[in-house]
This record gives C-alpha cells, sequence and structure tokens, in this order.
C-alpha cells in the first residue's frame, strides 16, 4: 500500500521559514510527479509546487521566489522550502504524488504563520 507521510509543519513568525518532508513507501517505482498542495479554511485545495520528471518545477505565482521544492527521485522523498513565510501562507499543507496515472495523499501538516 502506497503512503505518503508529511513532516516539518508548525507555527512561525511571519518572514520566518521552515521545510516540509514527504516520504513515500508501498512502492519500489518512483512517482511520475510528486508536489505540494494546501487548504486554508474556507478555501478549496490549491497548489503551490510540482515537480517531474519531464517537465522539470511548477510553482503557484503567489509563491514564486519564495519556496522552493526538491526532490530526491530514488528515495520518493519531496521537500518545500517555505521562506518570507506569511500569514496567508497559514493552511494545511499536503504532499501529493502521482504514479501511473493515481494520485495519492498524504494526512497533511499543519502550517502556522503568525506573530
Amino acid at each position: 500500500q502506497v503512503q505518503l507521510v508529511e513532516s516539518g509543519g508548525g507555527l512561525v513568525q511571519p518572514g520566518g521559514s521552515l521545510r516540509l518532508s514527504c516520504a513515500a513507501s508501498g512502492t519500489i517505482f518512483s512517482f511520475n510527479v510528486m508536489g505540494w498542495y494546501r487548504q486554508a479554511p474556507g478555501n478549496q485545495r490549491e497548489l503551490v509546487a510540482s515537480m517531474t520528471t519531464a517537465a522539470g518545477t511548477h510553482y503557484a505565482d503567489f509563491v514564486k521566489g519564495r519556496f522552493t521544492i526538491s526532490r530526491n527521485g530514488a528515495e520518493n522523498t519531496v521537500y518545500l522550502q517555505m521562506n518570507s513565510l506569511k500569514p496567508e501562507d497559514t493552511a494545511v499543507y499536503y504532499c501529493n504524488g502521482i504514479l501511473w496515472g493515481r494520485h495519492y495523499w498524504g494526512q497533511g501538516t499543519q502550517v502556522t504563520v503568525s506573530s
């Protein structure tokens, strides 16, 4: 059974940094796509950043220049370095992986940006 497990969320002051990690288990194959989504209360889940083996990286406009996605393909791990955090970045962040057209999700990790 394929599972994704996130870690690294928490409370941080505006302007601070956090690094999220996501590790996959249950498959010997590399995900075609790995990425991060987020969902704030009352909002829909939205794409933050993704990385594919063919198309490289993609960032939502609202995180460009502040967040960096990286991946260890051999280990099916993906990271999200978040700098210059803003209160509006507060959300539950979900790891996503796509393998042979099927989406897999982590359980989510809370990121709260507040003074």
